[in-house]
């Protein structure tokens, strides 16, 4: 029997199944302190603390809105935070956040991502740990499933708790258009090449992509095609630059079959020069016949498709590939963002931080985050008629698939920033072998090889 995702998850990320103990119930964050004993100096009662925070909730999806109310609300019960809240675009809140880290200028807190991200702002002395919260919030702390914080944690310090669970390449579809054409969800890869033609024969774009930010070709099609052509182990090795390279045979076949589904006509005219939210409304408003998206997407087709356009989208993996050595049955997949803190916090300021960090990702929100549609690695029971058809089908899925590794979870910034605009050139009839040599010189140069 084939581990689920999140089964998967406790093995290789030791996540454990979404099913859990329920977290109802309201934490009054106002009189229950976050702010733990410690030898720092906490905030004395009406004394001023500046408090800035950075985050890419600006979206009209039910999270992004649930996010911002929560902010507003902290505002509102802390009159004595001045709270400086910058929401910055998603696509563009990475390369924001790396600008800032070179110069060392990080706001107070910001969102922050696990793997790589983390491990790259502890080497540079960026951040500090928040054991101290955890630790004085054992319940909330215990909440977790096990395994949450790991991809959050260098050297048994953990650096912020996760307000999401991400699975990154979920293929959606539109059953009318499958049903008015009679085609199936393809399992083979050659069901979908044969799907592309039939779609392609009658006027309907196959596959709706928006990959203007560069990173949705390799977080949402790559990351699990790739899996499915070399298996997990290749690609942690490659990572490692042990035992395997970017320029062996197995990843060169892996970038051939996206060439394929381009050169097929697989996505629109245009797809470099729209982005993941375009992208979305593209297949809500039906207009291509599947997307291969992230579970961030669920948030925002619930707040912005009828009910009815809901019941008609469905979802599936993607197939499995001739002789692949991956399991098929899988999902690439990493915990979702937590709030990292700057070094520089301190004393009072540091007090309110750890306020704001329980408010946005303490018990109470977790369940109000379950409850918008996104997936969360806390144990909450999800009550189905609070979340869209789509989402209820995408968290029972989550238990009959596995996870596999992300690639720019994994890779270093530079190496992952070199996929990203490999596959734009591939997209656009490059060479796969040049890229893959430009992704593997990349890797082997950051880890020293």
């Amino acid at each position: 029997m084939k581990k689920s995702f999140i089964v998967t998850l406790a093995a290789t990320m030791s996540l454990a199944l979404l099913a859990g103990c329920g977290a109802s119930g309201t934490t009054d964050v106002a009189k229950d302190s976050t702010a733990p004993k410690s030898t720092e100096a906490a905030a004395k009662p009406g004394e001023k603390v500046k408090l800035s925070i950075w985050h890419n909730y600006t979206g009209e999806d039910l999270r992004a809105k649930l996010m911002r109310e929560y902010m507003e609300k902290f505002k509102k019960d802390h009159p004595n935070v001045e709270l400086d809240i910058q929401g910055i675009p998603p696509d563009g809140y990475r390369p924001r956040l790396k600008t800032v880290a070179a110069a060392n200028e990080m706001p107070d807190l910001f969102v922050m991502w696990p793997g790589v991200m983390t491990k790259e702002f502890v080497g540079g002395d960026l951040i500090q740990p928040i054991n101290e919260l955890l630790d004085s919030k054992t319940e909330w702390k215990n909440g977790f499933m096990p395994g949450s914080f790991d991809d959050f944690t260098i050297s048994g310090k953990t650096y912020a708790a996760p307000m999401a669970l991400s699975p990154t390449s979920i293929l959606y579809y539109n059953k009318e258009i499958f049903n008015k054409y009679n085609v199936q969800p393809p399992k083979t890869w050659d069901d979908l090449m044969k799907m592309v033609d039939t779609f392609k024969k009658n006027n309907v774009t196959p596959i709706a992509l928006g990959n203007k930010a560069a990173w949705v070709a390799q977080s949402s099609i790559l990351s699990s095609l790739a899996d499915r052509v070399t298996g997990t182990e290749w690609f942690l090795k490659a990572v490692d630059q042990n035992g395997a390279k970017f320029t062996d045979p197995e990843f060169v076949q892996s970038l051939t079959y996206l060439q394929q589904l381009g050169k097929a006509g697989a996505f629109q005219d245009g797809f470099n020069s729209i982005d993941n939210t375009q992208m979305e409304q593209m297949f809500a408003q039906g207009k291509a016949a599947m997307m291969i998206d992230g579970g961030w997407a669920l948030p925002n087709l619930a707040a912005n498709t009828s009910k009815e356009a809901l019941a008609n989208m469905a979802v599936t993996v993607l197939p499995s590939v001739p002789n692949g050595k991956g399991d098929p049955n899988s999902l690439s997949g990493v915990v979702g963002t937590g709030l990292g803190m700057s070094k520089k916090v301190t004393g009072a300021q540091k007090a309110a931080a750890y306020e704001l960090i329980y408010a946005l990702s303490g018990p109470e929100a977790q369940k109000a985050i379950l409850e918008s549609n996104q997936l969360v690695s806390y144990k909450v029971d999800l009550d189905t008629t609070k979340v869209s058809s789509l989402f209820a089908e995408v968290y029972k899925m989550m238990n009959t698939v596995k996870k596999t590794p992300v690639y720019d979870g994994k890779l270093s910034s530079a190496s992952a920033d070199v996929v990203n605009n490999g596959l734009q050139e591939l997209l656009m009839g490059g060479k796969p072998e040049d890229i893959a040599k430009k992704i593997q010189d990349a890797q082997a140069k950051a880890v020293g090889k």
